[in-house]
């Protein structure tokens, strides 16, 4: 029996345009140019210790010819991201059938803090929330994953998990986690529904007290 759901954060609960495209629309860097950066920045800044993400960044908004400082640069950012409402709903509705809930993600202290200063769904939601930044474990590394499973005394097996990356849930399956690429609320519930019965989130049966 599934006795927790694990979940992806960006693009799950918490939504918003690609900042690739954002920079292309609004800066004028082209996405080509700035993917690159992008792919090379993301992993420092979202492991244990890295500086400011500013200070990686601001060299090539620099070259850019774009003139930002820390504050303007992190809103910038950060302020264009919303909240998933139809996810959260589900998610509570989850969460009273007795599952626990857990988020993993790859993610730097900056961002983070903006999430819990904003929005309100980070309080009492979810079981814990596991960042890159604070576990040093970068996902798709198994890692990651394992240390979910070890602190909170799960197997594999009494997990689901989405994320709408496909290495990400690639890695998740090949280590026995039931294991999908996100699609929606709809699919979650399907997916849920194919575990215990039923139509929906609804025939979620309680799981074991925590």
């Amino acid at each position: 029996m599934k006795k927790a759901v694990i979940f992806d954060l960006n693009g799950v609960f918490v939504v918003g345009p690609m900042l690739s495209e954002r920079f292309a629309d609004e800066k004028g860097v082209a996405i080509e140019k700035f993917l690159p950066v992008l792919k090379e920045i993301l992993p420092k800044i979202q492991m244990p210790g890295a500086e400011s993400a500013y200070s990686y960044w601001k060299p090539y908004l620099d070259s850019w010819g774009i003139s930002m400082n820390e504050e303007e640069f992190l809103n910038f950012w950060f302020t264009a991201e919303k909240e998933n409402a139809p996810m959260l709903e589900l998610a509570k509705e989850l969460k009273q059938k007795g599952l626990k809930l857990f988020i993993m993600s790859n993610n730097l202290k900056e961002r983070t803090a903006y999430y819990d200063a904003n929005f309100e769904f980070f309080k009492g939601l979810f079981n814990k929330i596991y960042y890159s930044w604070q576990t040093g474990f970068f996902k798709p590394d198994s890692r990651a994953y394992q240390l979910i499973l070890q602190e909170n005394n799960l197997q594999p097996e009494e997990c689901i998990y989405f994320d709408d990356s496909e290495k990400n849930v690639a890695a998740a399956n090949a280590l026995g986690i039931e294991s999908y690429v996100f699609a929606g609320p709809d699919h979650v519930k399907e997916k849920l529904s194919q575990n215990f019965g039923g139509c929906g989130a609804s025939a979620i049966v309680r799981a074991e007290p925590s």
